[in-house]
């Protein structure tokens, strides 16, 4: 497993979703594994929400942080 470098001025939650990027790539639905696929965030300013969606069979993952 490679490490990715965290360029400077990134803030933690791109760093988080750095880290749903590197380790969680395998689709809990189908079980492919996205090793190019990419989290994507957004944000309602109290909580961030983070989705990746299988490229294989179309499932959606997602990850919620509540800033409250």
């Amino acid at each position: 497993m490679s490490i990715r470098r965290t360029p400077r001025g990134t803030t933690a939650l791109d760093r988080l979703r750095e880290r749903y990027t590197d380790a969680e790539r395998v689709c809990s639905s189908c079980g492919y594994d996205d090793v190019d696929g990419e989290w994507s965030a957004k944000t309602t300013g109290s909580d961030v929400f983070y989705r990746h969606i299988c490229p294989s069979c179309g499932a959606i993952e997602t990850r919620t942080l509540s800033l409250k």
